[in-house]
């Protein structure tokens, strides 16, 4: 059954599908500007439904091995978000890396603080992983409150860990453990 959970009676956490394409390439463009600072150098291509379909193939199939937990943020049709429950490792590390982003007409309302609360749930309960972990550039202080609220631990500094706006930048590491 795929992963879903109603986060506000508007926004809807669910498994990103095959038919996101169009919605992801619209949210996408409308947050450029919103998510510049935060994002990788993207071609111009990104922001257009062909690129997204040409690859969200790939994020479905992660999903469907569990390698990874794609999921979106939805409101009335549109995408508003992204977490991704990614590089999934089993055995003896049972661990996942966190990300995710919020349109910026969404921010301020504790939504991805409850994104992030049912995926910790989902992942500790369904998932049976020990670890998660995320990582974040040290001036994105609202990222980091997020991360705190949840009760994730910095665990430490990489320099040069992303390639952030064509630059490699520093970020600050985060983990919350799971199992006790």
């Amino acid at each position: 059954m795929p992963f879903e959970i109603a986060l506000t009676d508007d926004v809807t956490l669910r498994e990103l599908t095959k038919d996101d394409a169009a919605a992801l390439a619209h949210g996408y463009a409308r947050n450029r500007e919103h998510l510049a600072p935060w994002d990788p150098a993207r071609p111009e291509e990104f922001y257009t439904e062909e690129w997204h379909k040409d690859r969200l193939w790939a994020q479905v199939l992660e999903n469907s091995t569990g390698r990874a937990l794609h999921t979106v943020l939805e409101a009335d049709g549109e995408i508003v978000g992204r977490l991704n429950l990614t590089d999934i490792v089993r055995g003896a590390f049972q661990n996942g890396h966190v990300g995710y982003w919020l349109d910026a007409r969404f921010t301020g309302r504790g939504l991805m603080t409850g994104a992030i609360e049912a995926l910790v749930v989902h992942a500790r309960d369904e998932l049976g992983l020990h670890r998660l972990q995320a990582a974040t550039l040290p001036h994105n202080e609202a990222s980091q409150a997020v991360l705190a609220r949840l009760g994730f631990e910095r665990i430490g500094f990489a320099p040069s860990y992303l390639k952030i706006g064509g630059q490699w930048q520093d970020h600050v590491l985060f983990q919350l453990i799971l199992h006790g």
